[in-house]
């Protein structure tokens, strides 16, 4: 049986995957990162066509040497307000799409990102 990227309840339907999941350290987060950019931002959450959720980002850095996955972390840390230590690559070196851990208290950082999410029509 193939897993569901979305969640459903009786009262709303098909829910999106969120980017990111409270652990007991922080967060594990899903981004999606677009490296030789203008410039290094945030530019929200998006939903991928199968329906998970994602943070994108942009980054000046060239995808060599992994110089753009060391951007991303220099860039979610200064979002965050925490040294580039707290930000940990854990998957998705060579992709688009990574995933990497936030440590800290998972709640805070929970509502940093929740306050990019657009308002509820």
């Amino acid at each position: 049986m193939k897993n569901q990227p979305a969640r459903q309840t009786a009262e709303t339907g098909p829910q999106p995957v969120t980017a990111w999941r409270k652990t007991a350290t922080g967060l594990e987060l899903h981004v999606r990162l677009t490296p030789r950019s203008s410039g290094d931002r945030i530019e929200g959450l998006a939903l991928l066509a199968d329906g998970r959720q994602i943070l994108k980002a942009r980054v000046r850095a060239l995808p060599e040497d992994g110089r753009a996955n060391v951007a991303l972390q220099r860039l979610l840390a200064a979002f965050f307000g925490r040294p580039v230590a707290a930000v940990t690559l854990i998957a998705g070196a060579t992709t688009r799409i990574k995933t990497l851990a936030v440590t800290g208290d998972p709640e805070g950082l929970a509502r940093k990102l929740s306050d990019l999410a657009p308002p509820a029509p």
